[in-house]
């Protein structure tokens, strides 16, 4: 058999990070039923789950499968796959009956093998070169390809698929309808206006937001019901629900089009969206090893959840990173990071390249982070980062950053202050994240104010589009937790 090259498995991979993501995974002792013949390689790869991953690759006419989650086509597995074949460790072999299915419902090979680099790769192939790249391996015709890309591609799919794959085309499916009757449902509310007194009818959002939730679009239909809570709430609600229905309208355009986005951009989409990645696949990521501080820790209310936030910022990288812990009545949230800490782990990111991430090995620590504390900008420079922070990711509702400034009251409004500007803190009541009334005091600004003295201070703060909440005083010795906390009586004890 005709064996490729890395070079050529690299010319196919989704991005560089597939294949930092697939040289991990290629270890023999990881795969069962390994095997290979003229047309085909096909593996069982065992990770942390409990079932293992079925993985195919037609090396002659160029197709994958894989029974794994991922949206890449083709996925690490099949990378993996490939560069233990073509480094001589997956013995010859006779198909099992599910390769051989496969192979013929793909029907016979009809483009040649991938050439060699340096080979004469225009010689009858029919292959489409990249002036100056060298010969890569040309890609069958989209519909040999068995597993689909997961990038809401729209409905149109193929009858061959194995039943993981079907399964995953119909919640792709299910998800792009759901994205156009969004689209269509802020349609009619621009058309009626915002004056509909349908708005102030809990209903009105709960029926799109029960849609979307069967749509698989789970955190799209969160937004919906938060924003049913907005109408009314305060004098300028027309504005904060016109630029939230814009962001929605945003989201549902770009998820009908993520097989034009770059493919960070593509994930960070579908993940907002609501399409659920399963952590052991987070896991097996390449990790983000740092000493990774943490900054700041925020809890509000979500949906009869109960959310915390850890805000961790690496030492040397100086990447944030986000890491989430939920609670249902009288569950108990994360308590294993403390505020004022500095834990040297890994980090798996979740697809794209997002904030969020997964606490994964941890090799020292947690030791006071008196020494790694995260650097403090001004008011200037803080709304610079969060503003490029918006700019790759505009739907985000809160951005962390580190800022020098003294809290003061300026028109009657609470404010951080330096000499390059102010920002506003966001009035909430304490520990639920909701809106409150006029004239409360913001979490934590009591002991901002006593700590502070109304001099300036290192301060984590958390952005959000209704003001900034104070997270943590960083002082010399110590590090001050004053962001909100989960209500007791809801949470139940760590």
């Amino acid at each position: 058999m005709t064996r490729w090259s890395v070079e050529q498995v690299e010319a196919i991979a989704p991005s560089a990070a597939s294949m930092s993501a697939a040289r991990p995974v290629a270890a023999v002792s990881r795969w069962r039923g390994l095997g290979a013949d003229d047309r085909a390689v096909w593996g069982a790869f065992h990770g942390s789950g409990a079932e293992p991953y079925d993985t195919m690759v037609d090396h002659a006419a160029v197709g994958f499968s894989c029974s794994c989650p991922s949206r890449r086509v083709p996925c690490k597995h099949a990378l993996a796959l490939l560069l233990l074949w073509i480094d001589g460790q997956i013995a010859d072999g006779v198909p099992p009956a599910t390769v051989a299915g496969w192979l013929a419902r793909r029907g016979p090979v009809v483009v040649k093998p991938p050439q060699d680099e340096g080979a004469d790769a225009g010689a009858g192939s029919g292959a489409e070169s990249d002036p100056g790249a060298g010969s890569t391996p040309e890609p069958a015709p989209e519909r040999n390809a068995s597993v689909p890309d997961d990038r809401l591609a729209g409905p149109d799919h193929h009858d061959d698929r194995p039943d993981g794959d079907r399964s995953r085309d119909d919640r792709v499916a299910r998800m792009y309808d759901g994205l156009n009757e969004l689209d269509r449902w802020l349609v009619d509310r621009m058309r009626t206006g915002l004056a509909d007194p349908a708005l102030a009818r809990f209903e009105t959002w709960d029926a799109l937001a029960s849609r979307l939730v069967d749509a698989r679009a789970g955190s799209l239909a969160n937004r919906v019901r938060r924003l049913a809570g907005v109408v009314g709430a305060s004098p300028d609600w027309h504005e904060l629900v016109l630029d939230e229905i814009g962001l929605l309208h945003l989201l549902s355009q770009a998820g009908r089009r993520l097989t034009t986005l770059s493919d960070p951009l593509a994930d960070r989409v579908a993940t907002t969206i609501g399409w659920q990645v399963r952590q052991l696949d987070v896991l097996a990521n390449v990790p983000d090893t740092d000493d990774w501080v943490v900054a700041g820790r925020s809890d509000t209310r979500e949906d009869r959840i109960e959310v915390r936030r850890f805000w961790l910022r690496g030492a040397t990288s100086n990447r944030w990173a986000l890491v989430l812990s939920f609670a249902a009545y009288r569950q108990s949230l994360d308590t294993s990071l403390h505020v004022g800490t500095v834990v040297r782990a890994d980090l798996h990111r979740y697809p794209g390249g997002a904030l969020r991430s997964l606490v994964g090995d941890r090799f020292d620590g947690p030791e006071p982070a008196i020494a790694a504390a995260p650097p403090a900008s001004s008011v200037s420079a803080a709304c610079t980062e969060i503003g490029s922070m918006l700019a790759v990711e505009p739907w985000l509702d809160r951005v962390p950053a580190v800022v020098r400034a003294a809290p003061t009251r300026v028109e009657g409004r609470w404010v951080l202050t330096d000499d390059t500007g102010a920002l506003p803190l966001r009035i909430d009541s304490v520990g639920t994240g909701q809106s409150g009334r006029a004239g409360q005091v913001p979490s934590g600004l009591e002991v901002l104010l006593a700590v502070s003295g109304g001099r300036p201070v290192d301060l984590t703060i958390e952005w959000t589009p209704t003001g900034v909440v104070p997270l943590t005083i960083h002082r010399v010795d110590d590090a001050v937790d004053i962001g909100p906390r989960a209500d007791p009586s809801f949470v139940g004890a760590a």
